[in-house]
């Protein structure tokens, strides 16, 4: 027998920040009632930008989730990526004493860090020179800081990671936590991934990558698969799910959300923003998710895209699930969770898993909101409209500036 076979790995806690809700409950009610969280950038004047909509988090408190002195000394994407923590361990009923805290460790990424501190102490050193700069500069800033801060909070003394892969990397942090399990060098792991960049250099960097939207119309801004598509809408937000050990979740009982079953990369090796025109490294990675699964590509009725709402990544995204599924693409359900909160980045692909558990969980697969114009070579399923389906594995894509390509499955727990 396999450690695969040994080691079943199943989520049973969930937690999230997101431009539409603060906490998995009020974030899934909004995508079930298909509301989006897009509106014209408060953050800073965007005046003189190219673009002026993003998807901020609302309303969001960090002293109600962590002590007001540690919340001083983390920087956004640490905050939020705390609060999706909490909420996620409260909600996993994980109680630390009981646990060997070696056993239990940390896999939270962000693809930025902090920008907020790399633009304010790069003013102070041009403006005041080097001795103004925060002590805690570097501490706030990188990005592992979300996994350090989770850690120490929760008492975690387990491996505590980062993976970063850009907008690839809270997938990436979740597999490669999963792998973790099922190797036997953790029972209990903390994963997901947290973004908070929007920011005048940030935005102003990917309004020169022509990757931003050109629309200043919330209800028009993120047309995932849409013809009208003209950008993706930078989104803020954390995602966090426990994994845990089957046997280990049993035994004391856990609520089992769903069972993470197969995990795939690649890299297209092709271009530094680019994906492969031919969709090859996509394709690639959810082959091999399909592999690790031990299922066929038939049991696949269903993808949570990268779906972005730029021209190249839909239309190569597209292609890769062709050149994969061939004529089965077209019995398959694709919707884009960023048609709702936009891009989250390093936090995209945690949200959109925790999306995977909500719709495996209630058999309904919501729309890809706003569209409404085919765009010539792409003619799948777009879910225009959402549907009550009854599913038993869900694919979730993320694909990240530098070719990387990650890919989980998560299947219904039975």
């Amino acid at each position: 027998m396999s450690f695969k076979e040994e080691r079943r790995v199943v989520i049973t806690g969930l937690g999230a920040v997101t431009p539409v809700g603060n906490n998995v409950a009020d974030f899934w009610n909004a995508i079930k009632e298909g509301r989006h969280g897009f509106a014209a950038i408060t953050r800073f004047d965007s005046t003189d930008f190219k673009c002026h909509v993003a998807a901020e988090v609302k309303d969001f408190d960090p002293k109600q989730y962590i002590d007001p002195k540690q919340a001083r000394r983390m920087a956004p994407f640490a905050q939020l990526a705390m609060a999706a923590a909490k909420e996620a361990i409260e909600d996993s009923g994980l109680d630390m004493e009981k646990e060997d805290a070696y056993r239990c460790g940390t896999c939270v990424g962000s693809g930025i860090g902090s920008m907020q501190d790399l633009e304010s102490e790069a003013a102070h050193v041009a403006a005041k020179g080097p001795k103004f700069v925060n002590p805690i500069f570097i501490p706030k800033m990188i990005s592992n800081m979300a996994s350090g801060n989770i850690s120490i909070q929760y008492g975690l003394k387990g491996k505590s990671i980062d993976i970063v892969t850009a907008c690839a990397t809270g997938t990436n942090c979740i597999g490669e936590a999963m792998r973790t399990i099922q190797y036997n060098d953790a029972d209990i792991m903390v994963a997901g991934g947290s973004e908070s960049a929007v920011t005048p250099l940030s935005v102003a960097g990917f309004c020169q990558l022509t990757a931003l939207t050109s629309s200043d119309d919330p209800d028009k801004c993120s047309l995932p698969f849409d013809k009208n598509r003209s950008g993706f809408v930078m989104g803020e937000g954390a995602g966090v799910v426990v994994l845990e050990e089957l046997e280990h979740a049993k035994k004391r009982g856990a609520k089992i959300y769903a069972e993470l079953v197969g995990y795939g990369c690649s890299s297209d090796a092709f271009h530094i923003t680019l994906p492969a025109e031919d969709g090859s490294g996509a394709a690639a990675a959810m082959e091999n998710a399909i592999n690790d699964a031990g299922i066929a590509k038939e049991d696949i009725e269903y993808i949570n895209a990268h779906g972005t709402s730029t021209h190249a990544n839909d239309l190569f995204e597209t292609r890769a699930i062709k050149k994969l599924f061939g004529d089965h693409a077209k019995n398959i359900k694709i919707n884009s969770t960023k048609s709702m909160i936009g891009h989250l980045l390093g936090g995209a692909g945690a949200v959109e898993c925790i999306t995977c558990v909500k719709e495996l969980e209630e058999g309904y697969i919501h729309q890809t909101l706003g569209y409404e114009t085919p765009d010539e070579e792409m003619d799948l399923d777009y879910c225009k409209d959402a549907c009550n389906k009854d599913i038993k594995y869900a694919l979730s894509n993320s694909l990240g500036f530098g070719g990387h390509n990650a890919t989980i499955i998560l299947k219904k727990y039975e």
